[in-house]
């Protein structure tokens, strides 16, 4: 709107401003009202543009602030599965020479320590406050 109606509002403008033979003075009485309805426009146009600005840049935070939460519990997810991840690909390669393989408790106390890592977590970010 604001690109449609600047021009016009120059060319009305220049013409009431003539000191012209061809435009009476009703004319131009006429032509002053539509220039100064023009800024009008052009000024409304301004107002709703800077508006729709502002709720999309609100529109564009709540976005990120909702992908922020996403992101924190991913990672805290992550957090905790890593360490997991680690002891189970650990103790999952075939190697004779590991003593623990002949353990018969250590399954069990492999899991337990595994347990106790993944609670500790949790109870970590609890007290912080994270989750």
């Amino acid at each position: 709107v604001r690109r449609a109606v600047w021009p016009l509002r120059e060319v009305i403008g220049s013409m009431y401003r003539t000191d012209s033979e061809l435009i009476a003075e009703d004319t131009r009485i006429f032509l002053r009202d539509v220039h100064d309805h023009a800024v009008q426009v052009i000024d409304a146009a301004e107002t709703l543009r800077e508006l729709a600005a502002g709720v999309m840049d609100l529109h564009m935070s709540a976005v990120s602030n909702r992908m922020n939460e996403v992101m924190k519990v991913l990672t805290m997810i992550a957090t905790i599965f890593i360490p997991l991840s680690f002891l189970a690909g650990l103790y999952g390669m075939n190697f004779d020479t590991m003593p623990e393989l002949h353990i018969p408790w250590a399954y069990p106390a492999l899991l337990s320590v595994m347990g106790a890592v993944g609670i500790g977590m949790l109870v970590y970010f609890k007290r912080k406050g994270w989750w």
